[in-house]
């Protein structure tokens, strides 16, 4: 590889744990620079790349927001090991079903959550409802430790943008408490997948372990930003991130 580029890989896993750390999706960033800078790699590799550099700048991050924010271990805990499931058979179903097949769903969920977070200013904002129904409580389990995950370990970026709006979306949980939750969460997505691509010897090792440093010190600094800065800046940075998701998985979805 060239210097050139692998400097510009680095810069990029940056970048991406910064991003993945305040609001989720990070591989919206690493993702497409990988597909650049190996056009003819085959997508499991690629993915496992992937996921190798962002596994360590979500530890980073949890462990972060562990020591400024309240994270529902009641969810937390079963959420992870759900998600660690579902993502591990996403990524060993990835070469048998397309990506296609899910795009247009997963492109119409997030116009459908941007409408919600437009339409409804003080989602995330404040303080956390002391009890949800139990009704509440399934249906964030289903979405963000099943549906979710098997969507990260088949398709991956924005998964934690996902996972961060259906818990604040059906929980109540404003966006500090909600991101802290939601790195736990995806934390058992990524090591679900990336066990499953390891065993198949899927991914650039060397690359990626560096990826991982440069992601765990973006990691740490976003970590740092979203306590900082607050629920109203996870919430601006949400939108960007949902809305350059929604553009690129519209962009794949006419181009397939």
């Amino acid at each position: 590889m060239q210097p050139e580029l692998v400097l510009l890989l680095l810069a990029v896993a940056l970048a991406a744990g910064w991003v993945d750390a305040v609001v989720g999706g990070g591989g919206l960033v690493q993702l497409p620079a990988l597909l650049l800078a190996f056009p003819v790699a085959p997508p499991a590799t690629l993915l496992a790349t992937d996921k190798l550099s962002s596994i360590s700048g979500t530890t980073a991050s949890a462990i972060g927001f562990a020591r400024g924010a309240r994270i529902d271990l009641r969810l937390a805990v079963p959420a992870a090991v759900c998600a660690m499931a579902l993502s591990g058979l996403g990524a060993a179903t990835a070469g048998l079903i397309p990506a296609q097949v899910f795009r247009p769903f997963v492109l119409g969920a997030l116009v459908m959550v941007a409408a919600v977070v437009v339409l409804r200013p003080r989602l995330g904002t404040g303080a956390r409802e002391p009890r949800p129904a139990r009704g509440r409580s399934v249906a964030a389990l289903t979405v963000a430790g099943v549906v979710l995950p098997f969507y990260n370990g088949l398709v991956g970026p924005g998964t934690g943008a996902m996972i961060l709006l259906a818990l604040t979306g059906l929980l109540g949980l404003d966006f500090i408490d909600g991101s802290a939750t939601a790195k736990v969460v995806n934390l058992g997505a990524n090591l679900g997948a990336l066990l499953v691509f390891a065993l198949h010897g899927q991914a650039m090792w060397m690359l990626g372990l560096c990826m991982a440093a440069c992601n765990v010190m973006g990691a740490r600094l976003g970590t740092r930003t979203a306590l900082r800065k607050g629920a109203g800046f996870i919430r601006a940075t949400l939108l960007c991130v949902v809305a350059a998701l929604i553009v690129k998985l519209g962009l794949d979805y006419l181009n397939a």
